[in-house]
């Protein structure tokens, strides 16, 4: 017998070829095509979706898919999933938490590096022949206070790197105190980032976290403060981010995720402080075999009557 399902994003051949082994697959990765999908009859035979957290899939398209069993999330975030329809259902989400941990802490660490050393700025600077101008005294990371925001598994891969790899205290805030490190705790994200001198977000997406990162938070992370986002954009408050920016009441940030991406805000590509990269963290070879291996598995155990690897918090 086989089982259908559906494929709502643009994945990699190598993703769609490796599902496709076991199951019948149905790609449509454009969301323009996606209101077809409501009036197709293949939604009545679909009985596993596969799509990620910011893009996820609406209770319309749940509800329109009478057999639907399973909803697999590549990434770790699962925002954009309609889970009370699901659960209404019976229906099982998982996520791909850990399958790309290392390769968004490393994006994480680039950005930092680059954004407190101003490596674009020098390396623009040489190619036009303006060496002297830019050999100027930048800070350093090693020995700096490290606060995370979000101690999953990515927040862990980023504690880890500054732990051992710059001597660097970590501390964070999240929703749960963690038992298993002695990282500092703080239980409000003002009073982390007054503490911190380098701020990286590694939180859900969501309601809960809608501009966590606004003026206050800014503003207690000081003019020596850098801040990084490999979560989601929507955890930083933009206008407050290019305020902070402007007035340097912040010395830098670098973001992998925008908030409206694709769409960049004009301000944010006049911000010499401001480093950016194009929601690249996970796009690495070994993370995308990683998730996509994630993804396989908790499908198979689901149709074997077995629990599924990584169920989304209850």
């Amino acid at each position: 017998m086989t089982i259908d399902l559906l494929i709502v994003l643009d994945m990699p051949q190598y993703s769609r070829d490796h599902l496709a082994e076991a199951y019948t697959v149905h790609y449509w990765p454009n969301p323009a095509d996606h209101p077809r999908l409501l009036q197709d009859p293949l939604m009545k035979k679909i009985r596993a979706v596969q799509t990620n957290g910011s893009f996820g899939i609406k209770r319309p398209y749940i509800e329109a898919m009478p057999a639907l069993e399973i909803i697999c999330a590549i990434g770790a975030g699962f925002e954009g999933i309609d889970v009370d329809a699901a659960r209404e259902r019976g229906i099982v989400v998982t996520n791909g938490a850990g399958a790309n941990a290392a390769s968004v802490a490393e994006q994480a660490w680039a950005l930092l590096l680059s954004t407190v050393r101003r490596v674009p700025w020098c390396d623009r600077a040489v190619r036009e022949g303006r060496w002297n101008e830019a050999r100027k005294i930048m800070p350093s990371v090693t020995g700096k206070n490290l606060g995370i925001f979000g101690l999953g598994h990515v927040g862990m891969q980023m504690a880890r790197r500054g732990a051992m790899g710059f001597d660097m205290e970590v501390g964070y805030c999240s929703r749960t105190r963690r038992a298993d490190v002695s990282y500092r705790y703080f239980d409000r994200l003002q009073d982390l980032a007054a503490w911190c001198d380098v701020l990286m977000i590694a939180a859900p997406g969501g309601p809960e976290t809608y501009h966590a990162v606004n003026r206050e938070i800014l503003q207690a992370l000081g003019p020596a403060g850098f801040l990084i986002n490999v979560a989601r954009g929507s955890l930083v408050d933009s206008n407050a981010l290019i305020e902070a920016l402007r007035e340097e009441r912040i010395a830098g940030a670098g973001l992998d995720v925008i908030e409206g991406e694709p769409a960049v805000p004009q301000a944010f590509l006049d911000l010499p402080r401001l480093l950016l990269s194009p929601h690249v963290a996970a796009q690495s070879p070994d993370a995308i075999k990683a998730m996509i291996h994630k993804v396989r598995a908790n499908l198979d155990a689901h149709f074997a009557g077995r629990p599924v690897l990584s169920p989304i918090p209850v």
